[in-house]
């Protein structure tokens, strides 16, 4: 199996402004999530970026960066133009690392990779985990997954799915606990692509329910193919978003 990592870094984050170059015990957040690609089987991990700061900084510290455009809509697009610039295979693999997980673990990594190469007939792999909160599973940050027999997935919601109209509710009202439910999970947001299926996604519109739900990833359900979806192998530690995640990671890579 081979693939390659690339890790869209963009610095005009509106919640933590900079986020790329942040410092976190005395390394930058990008450099922190580019060392955690390197330690996977990735053949090349190369950072993707539309700014000069961030792109010093990467090759500062000896990392590959590709300078790509501002005017992208998401972080597909410019993975697309990274795999075009590059000159990518159609039937090549590629892993989209969010440029925010300093803690991600190189086996998911592998994980993503290795379920698409071993599943022709998706053309696209991604990762979750069980849900164990009713908070969550109510939270529409917390993006949930349903998947059929083959661990395809049949769709992603901000809504609570599956619906578990015994297990949520007693006489209209919320259960304080979730309860035990094998069929509820939240996505994690971990991809590795054929680079085909690239070339055709920045082509095809933004579907209906796309917009409505804001995920992407709706995008190819739409139109006809599949994404294979396991349980991750390793617990994947919450992305830096916020100040507060920000302080979270500090705290657990200075008590690592």
């Amino acid at each position: 199996m081979s693939f390659s990592v690339v890790i869209p870094a963009r610095y005009a984050s509106q919640r933590l402004p900079g986020k790329p170059l942040v410092d976190i015990a005395g390394k930058t957040m990008i450099e922190r999530v580019y060392r955690c690609a390197q330690k996977s089987d990735a053949k090349r991990v190369i950072v993707a970026t539309d700014d000069d700061r961030v792109m010093t900084a990467v090759k500062a510290f000896g990392g590959e960066v590709c300078m790509t455009s501002t005017t992208h809509q998401s972080g597909t697009d410019r993975l697309e133009e990274v795999v075009r610039h590059y000159g990518l295979a159609d039937d090549e693999l590629v892993v989209n690392v969010q440029g925010d997980e300093p803690l991600i673990p190189a086996a998911v990594i592998n994980q993503v990779a290795r379920n698409l190469a071993n599943n022709e007939q998706a053309s696209a792999a991604t990762l979750c985990e069980p849900i164990v909160t009713i908070a969550a599973a109510l939270n529409p940050n917390a993006v949930k997954v349903v998947c059929n027999a083959q661990q395809f997935a049949l769709y992603f919601s901000r809504a609570p799915i599956p619906w578990d109209r015994d297990g949520y509710s007693a006489n209209g009202q919320i259960k304080s606990e979730h309860p035990a439910n094998e069929a509820t999970r939240r996505h994690i947001g971990i991809y590795a692509y054929r680079v085909k299926l690239l070339h055709e996604f920045v082509q095809w519109p933004i579907s209906v329910l796309e917009n409505i739900e804001k995920l992407e990833q709706l995008r190819i359900l739409a139109n006809g193919l599949n994404i294979h979806v396991e349980d991750a192998c390793e617990y994947v530690p919450g992305g830096v978003d916020t100040q507060e995640d920000l302080d979270r990671v500090r705290t657990e890579i200075l008590e690592a």
